[in-house]
């Protein structure tokens, strides 16, 4: 009789133990699924003078934007996880020379604009 009881304990250990280690591996799944998904750095624009605003910007998809700050339009490229200002209109053309920007803490700044625009990692 003790044996058909032990029997019974071990089989209830052993499927509360599968379903243990299925519970981990479902939430580690999940957690490294969701991390694949998130980019580890993204370009981070400061801008805007009489009320300073800040804005992210993946690098994982093109595009181009375009804000406005201190009366002149920023215009920011995003090519193939680089930014770059581009098409400036402001006077001395500086923050387009800073060219491609891909690397975290590469930056660049367009003055007569009061914007700053960096790389920053994802944490």
């Amino acid at each position: 009789m003790k044996k058909q009881k032990r029997s019974g304990e071990w089989k209830k250990n052993l499927i509360f133990a599968l379903a243990v280690l299925l519970a981990a591996a479902a939430i580690g799944g999940y957690y490294l699924i969701q991390r694949a998904n998130r980019p580890d750095k993204v370009a981070h624009l400061v801008y805007g003078s009489a009320e300073r605003m800040q804005t992210d910007i993946d690098l994982r998809e093109d595009g181009d934007y375009t804000f406005s700050s201190n009366g002149y339009e920023i215009h920011l490229q995003v090519r193939d996880g680089a930014v770059a200002f581009v098409d400036s209109p402001c006077p001395d053309h500086l923050c387009e020379q800073f060219g491609q920007l891909s690397e975290v803490y590469d930056w660049a700044a367009c003055l007569p604009a009061q914007a700053m625009l960096s790389i920053e990692p994802v944490e």
